[in-house]
């Protein structure tokens, strides 16, 4: 089974600062989508969990390079190293960039801040000295700078590379003799075209490429991430708002130069630069309109009434409800309250417009007011919601619930944006709304700009994905014979089964998408074999999140899955022949919702029965598939035989010489890791 590499990993653990996290996330977001997840990881991962398959990047932000020494010296480093030399890609910003070289010599003399020492990932074959230029202090913007970078044509490629461009500077280095390192991978980047304070040996080396064993590393002294328009002009520093506007003056050949790096890296960058796109209004609608308003009176504990409005506040976000269809656009107050470090004020509703996009700071979206319009008299137009046709949507659904003879519980209720956040945290992470919505309530969007993924994944997620989360009552006294464990199963058969009887003449694509337990969704890659061998890469995954109230447990079931947008690794609609109509968003939520209500109708009478099973093993990727346990001492190897009744384990037998059964029986469970379930398993022996 492939691994398709589109994981970007960007260090966020021990000696990272915020900011400089902040800054990777939102330029690399905006040039690496949608081909690619953006994903901040601890060290923890790094130490622990089998990332390197599908890591396409791996990221280490500006900070303090002596905590990420403290925290992934040896194991850690080691790790990393092994990437890269097998053909990984490494980019070292300014601490990243000291990490990444063999000698590091920092502010030598100065007693406070003097740090020296080797580093053992030593990319770099030689030292990184800085500052390279004077009055550098630590969370400060004293000692900023905007340098002027000179770039090196003569090794980048990929779009229009400047010449010379200005960029964010606070505390780099410069890469010592750079050039007499050629012969041992060395390529200059760019070069400081100033005078700088230490000693730079031959050239001023501001930015480096090193070629390690089968991989690259890209090392820097500045920070080519830092946009302008993230920066605030307020922070410490008389000079500092002069430095943002010589930075924003050459933000264009800033983004030509960080755009040649990745390149330089081997990933595929847009050329046309993503800007994260602003949150859009929100429509409720109901399979019978008058279902709104019914809808509305049972959350009527949780509206408040605030300065002639009604709105839901809350855990995570504020929802302003619109009862009639004047359109208007978040408060500019809200939307200034939401920019970091500025505290939020009171929301006063105006004409405003936001600011434009190339204006805007990176905001905190949870602290902007969700506008929400209810439809208690007709579906929304297709001039309200371009990009998702609700008559579409009711039409099928009703047309699939008849033949399917539920309930019609599930997508009954549907709040849609085309822009949102996270369709699941909007719903899970306000737990008093939470609480009043009925089974079936589902949230789906167009794009999302924070969706969650297993632990701690956020990422754009691009148009033409189908996102939704769909939220469930599960009573308590039905969970021991129906465990929740099994609802991520259930919703993954859900999907296969409404690929496949999406319409006559689906089933063969259907049959070519597949189950990676426990909660990823693949299909056969369009491409064809390589080597002989069938290859597999991921469309979709899914995340359930479960609390309680009273005598039920509280579902928060979310799901994506690739249906026509080709990138970041492939789509349904490139599973399909020639001559089937392409797969739309509205007819395939409602096959797929109607399909997981008559597989929950089904569990919940007779629980994870064997015709359940049946379909899951027909569908998933692991029958006798052969795994090795390497959390136990000599590694086991194991046959996998399917999944437990009780919970939802892995059951597996136990293989010795020759990879005969030796009789014994283990239960598997993943160790909790966000990227290969089948690595990294724990497991207790049961017979």
């Amino acid at each position: 089974m492939a691994t398709s590499k589109m994981n970007v990993l960007v260090y966020s653990g021990n000696g990272s600062t915020i900011e400089s996290v902040r800054h990777c996330l939102y330029s690399l977001r905006r040039l690496l989508s949608p081909n690619y997840a953006v994903i901040p990881v601890t060290g923890d991962i790094i130490i622990k969990e089998p990332w390197s398959s599908s890591c396409a990047l791996l990221v280490f932000p500006g900070g303090a390079d002596l905590g990420y020494c403290r925290t992934l010296n040896g194991e850690g480093n080691r790790r990393i190293t092994e990437y890269v030399q097998r053909g990984g890609s490494y980019l070292g910003l300014c601490a990243g960039g000291y990490y990444g070289s063999k000698r590091v010599e920092f502010e030598v003399g100065n007693r406070k801040l003097e740090v020296v020492g080797n580093r053992e990932l030593a990319f770099f074959p030689g030292t990184c000295r800085g500052s390279a230029f004077p009055g550098f202090v630590y969370h400060s913007e004293d000692g900023a700078k905007a340098v002027e970078l000179k770039v090196n044509n003569a090794v980048l490629s990929g779009g229009t590379v400047p010449s010379i461009f200005r960029s964010y500077f606070n505390g780099g280095g410069v890469f010592v003799d750079a050039e007499e390192y050629k012969d041992r991978g060395v390529d200059v980047l760019a070069t400081f075209n100033q005078s700088i304070a230490v000693d730079g040996g031959k050239g001023a080396a501001a930015a480096v490429h090193c070629k390690v064993g089968e991989g690259r590393a890209i090392l820097t002294g500045p920070h080519p991430e830092f946009a302008a328009v993230n920066l605030d002009p307020k922070a410490d520093g008389p000079d500092f708002p002069k430095i943002i506007n010589a930075i924003a003056a050459d933000d264009q050949q800033r983004t030509d130069f960080l755009k040649a790096i990745l390149i330089k890296l081997g990933l595929t960058v847009s050329q046309e630069t993503n800007a994260v796109p602003s949150l859009s209004r929100l429509h409720l609608s109901s399979f019978q309109s008058s279902e709104v308003t019914s809808l509305l009176s049972s959350l009527k504990d949780v509206i408040t009434n605030e300065h002639g409005g009604e709105y839901i506040r809350g855990a995570n976000d504020v929802f302003h409800l619109h009862r009639s269809s004047v359109s208007s656009w978040p408060s500019l107050t809200s939307l200034v309250s939401a920019l970091p470090g500025v505290k939020s004020e009171e929301d006063v509703e105006t004409d405003e417009e936001p600011p434009a996009e190339g204006d805007r700071l990176a905001l905190d979206y949870d602290k902007i007011i969700k506008q929400v319009q209810t439809h208690e008299t007709e579906w929304p137009g297709c001039k309200e919601t371009p990009y998702f046709n609700h008559h579409a949507y009711y039409g099928n659904l009703r047309h699939y619930q008849a033949a399917s003879k539920v309930d019609g519980r599930f997508g009954r209720n549907l709040l849609y944006g085309e822009v949102v956040t996270s369709t699941n945290t909007m719903l899970e992470k306000n737990h008093s709304l939470l609480e009043k919505l009925p089974t079936g309530f589902t949230s789906t969007a167009t794009v999302q700009i924070a969706g969650r993924g297993r632990g701690s994944n956020v990422w754009v997620s691009p148009a033409g994905s189908l996102m939704f989360s769909t939220v469930i009552r599960h009573p308590i006294e039905v969970s021991q014979k129906a465990p929740i464990i099994f609802v991520q199963y259930l919703v993954a058969l859900a999907i296969v089964e409404g690929v496949r009887n999406y319409d006559a003449g689906y089933g063969p694509v259907g049959a070519k998408v597949r189950l990676k337990w426990p909660n990823d969704i693949y299909a056969e890659d369009p491409n064809g074999p390589r080597n002989g061998e069938r290859r597999y890469v991921k469309i979709g995954g899914i995340l359930v999140n479960s609390s309680t109230s009273g005598g039920e447990s509280l579902l928060v079931v979310g799901c994506g899955l690739n249906t026509t947008n080709p990138s970041p690794t492939t789509s349904l609609n490139a599973l399909l022949p020639s001559h089937l109509p392409a797969f739309t968003l509205e007819k395939l939520l409602a096959r797929i919702l109607t399909s997981f209500e008559a597989l929950y109708e089904h569990f919940c009478a007779r629980g994870w029965s064997l015709d359940l099973e049946r379909k899951y093993h027909e569908y998933w990727l692991h029958t006798d598939q052969i795994i090795t346990l390497t959390t136990t001492s000599p590694p086991t190897r194991c046959r996998i035989l399917g999944l437990t009744r009780d919970y939802g384990l892995l059951r597996a037998a136990e293989l010795g010489w020759e990879d005969r059964a030796t009789g014994k029986m283990w239960e598997l469970q993943s160790d909790a890791n966000s990227f290969d379930f089948l690595r990294g398993l724990v497991g207790r022996k049961v017979s």
